[in-house]
């Protein structure tokens, strides 16, 4: 049997971390096994769904390269098919119409409640044969068993029971016709011929469900792993002051592909010690019964050191084509300045994202018109004035402009002027860049160029002779 595997998001919202585990627990499966793997947007809730979040999981998917090898299946597309196996279930005598109110449905919750039970409909209309109320349209409910027990041996979970008798009859087409999620996916898993269902433990509940409902279709089985929750550093359930909930927010924040994918691989399958995985070595190395059974917790630290790594190992001219879009986004013209792949060169070591990268870059190609008020009164005073004017008459002369020269120039003055590198080389920081934070300074002078380190050289002399006379 070939093993398929799918995803199965709803567009009802941002894809957030614990979606992007499934998706490549899933896709990690399907690869291992040489088998398919499904991409199923199931958009059957039509308030709800918005074309802002297919687009996002489409892309996140695109991005994250977690390609598939059929669809996406759009839910909303197959309603004929459901109202098929509907038709089909209420002939079998295994599902039928109820006439119950939501009103009338609350009161045996409640009743249940007080008789120590769980609270469910009780199957009023299950059995019975007199004319229905003219006034109301009715829902479609399955016919759940009575009596015996879904034993489910999950993947993950290990074996998992439930009575029947604890399911209530639970409904399968809304009053306007429309089907519900437990209907819709069983129907897409047996017509897709889905042969592992992975997904979160939030769905385990739905299983019994979904499989009694199988089983009045006559089809086989998938089976099942119920992934176990990713919760915050806290230990409680993930909340906005983790942070990022849209997974396509880690790519605008500047994070590695590859490293949110080795990041997320860790959250809950563990393969000894080992931290590192390339694509190649998740899918190898792959496998259900690795998964804790256990919750995660995220851990962005973890994620900064990953991407670190991976920042590290990534050819310049990649990088280089991610760091111009984030440039794009800034609108900071990338046409007159250093090149982008030389740039990455001497940023990429000591930074941990693509994001910070460009943020504490922008002055290579925009001039800034003030300076950090905290490095400028501390850097641009008047005892360093006259340094400053000997650096700029020196930079002047210089005729190949490199990293050699400019460092020479900075070790002859501070020796001519009795002082430490970081009394000259501060205050040419904070001179060419407005702040005391950038790659060394020959490096940072060099791809200035010498035509804008001159200027701005230029410009922090007036600004320290303005403000020595004021």
């Amino acid at each position: 049997m070939v093993v398929k595997t799918r995803f199965a998001p709803s567009p009802t919202g941002s894809l957030h971390i614990g979606g992007i585990r499934t998706a490549l627990f899933s896709w990690l499966y399907a690869r291992h096994n040489n088998g398919k793997f499904i991409l199923r947007i199931e958009d059957t809730d039509k308030e709800r769904s918005t074309d802002e979040s297919k687009k996002i999981i489409l892309d996140g998917m695109s991005w994250l390269k977690l390609d598939y090898d059929e669809g996406p299946h759009y839910q909303s597309q197959r309603t004929n098919r459901y109202k098929e196996v509907i038709k089909q279930l209420i002939e079998t005598g295994n599902a039928y119409y109820c006439y119950c109110t939501k009103e009338e449905v609350d009161i045996m919750r409640e009743e249940a409640i007080k008789k120590g039970e769980k609270p469910k409909y009780n199957g009023f209309w299950r059995d019975r044969s007199e004319s229905p109320p003219s006034n109301i349209e009715p829902v479609i409910r399955f016919k759940n068993p009575l009596e015996g027990q879904v034993v489910l041996d999950d993947l993950v979970q290990g074996k998992v029971i439930f009575d029947n008798k604890e399911l209530d009859d639970l409904i399968i087409a809304r009053s306007d016709g429309s089907p519900t999620y437990n209907l819709t996916v069983v129907v897409d898993d047996m017509d897709m011929e889905i042969s592992d269902v992975i997904r979160g433990d939030d769905h385990l509940n739905n299983t019994p469900r979904q499989i009694n409902i199988m089983n009045a279709l006559g089809v086989s089985l998938p089976n099942y792993a119920h992934m176990p929750m990713i919760l915050g550093e806290d230990g409680k359930k993930i909340s906005k002051r983790d942070g990022i909930s849209n997974i396509l927010q880690y790519r605008d924040e500047g994070y590695l592909s590859q490293a949110l994918l080795n990041y997320i691989v860790r959250l809950g399958w563990s393969k000894g010690d080992q931290e590192i995985f390339s694509i190649d070595e998740m899918i190898s190395q792959f496998d259900l019964k690795d998964v804790n059974k256990s919750a995660s917790r995220i851990n962005p630290k973890k994620l900064v050191w990953l991407n670190k790594h991976y920042l590290k190992r990534t050819d310049n001219k990649i990088l280089s084509s991610m760091l111009n879009n984030l440039f794009n986004d800034m609108d900071v013209p990338t046409n007159i300045g250093p090149s982008l792949e030389d740039l990455i060169e001497i940023q990429k070591n000591r930074l941990d994202t693509l994001k910070d990268i460009a943020e504490q870059s922008i002055f290579f190609y925009k001039d800034f018109d003030r300076y950090d008020i905290k490095s400028a009164k501390k850097y641009l005073q008047p005892v360093v004035l006259e340094p400053l004017k000997t650096l700029y008459s020196e930079f002047k002369n210089i005729d190949n402009w490199n990293n050699k020269n400019i460092k020479k120039v900075i070790d002859k003055l501070t020796s001519e002027f009795d002082i430490k590198i970081s009394k000259l080389a501060q205050p040419l920081r904070v001179a060419i860049t407005g702040t005391t934070i950038s790659p060394s300074i020959d490096d940072t002078t060099r791809l200035l160029g010498r035509k804008r380190t001159l200027e701005r050289l230029n410009n922090a002399i007036k600004f320290i002779e303005s403000h020595a006379s004021s």
